[in-house]
């Protein structure tokens, strides 16, 4: 069942059109820039998540989002989510290297989300966030992350 599931997910990414993908990655090119600022938001709105991170926690959130150790796994992780978007619509390799990281440490989907909802929330904020642009983020994280679930 869950390999179906994943087939599905798949496809739905690959079924992004053309311009989805365009508008996808040329939003996401305007932030890709901010990762410190993109994961403070997402620590801020998610303390949960801070706390899967053994060099952050029960650290004060607004003392080290100017340590450099926090730039570097910013770094990472918005590296990392520059990867996916910048291959779009092949997101196979992306979903097994997060799951494989990801799975062991216990993070739940619950916390996937509130990754999401946090990006989202800071993607708004920052660039001209229309309907149009909300459908192909939504279209594209639906498939990233359904991928994800289904293999978790």
């Amino acid at each position: 069942m869950k390999f179906i599931i994943l087939a599905l997910c798949v496809a739905a990414a690959s079924a992004l059109s053309a311009d989805q993908i365009s508008l996808v990655q040329s939003s996401y090119a305007k932030v890709k820039g901010h990762s410190v600022d993109i994961l403070y938001a997402t620590f801020k709105a998610d303390p949960s998540i801070q706390d899967k991170f053994p060099q952050f926690v029960g650290k004060d959130l607004e003392a080290i989002k100017g340590s450099a150790e926090f730039a570097a796994h910013a770094g990472r992780i918005v590296g990392f989510f520059s990867g996916v978007i910048d291959d779009l619509p092949n997101i196979g390799p992306h979903v097994d290297a997060l799951v494989a990281t990801h799975k062991p440490r216990g993070v739940t989907h619950a916390q996937f989300n509130n990754f999401r909802a946090a990006f989202t929330t800071y993607l708004k904020g920052h660039v001209d966030y229309n309907a149009e642009l909300e459908a192909a983020w939504g279209a594209t994280l639906d498939a990233f992350y359904g991928a994800v679930f289904a293999k978790m």
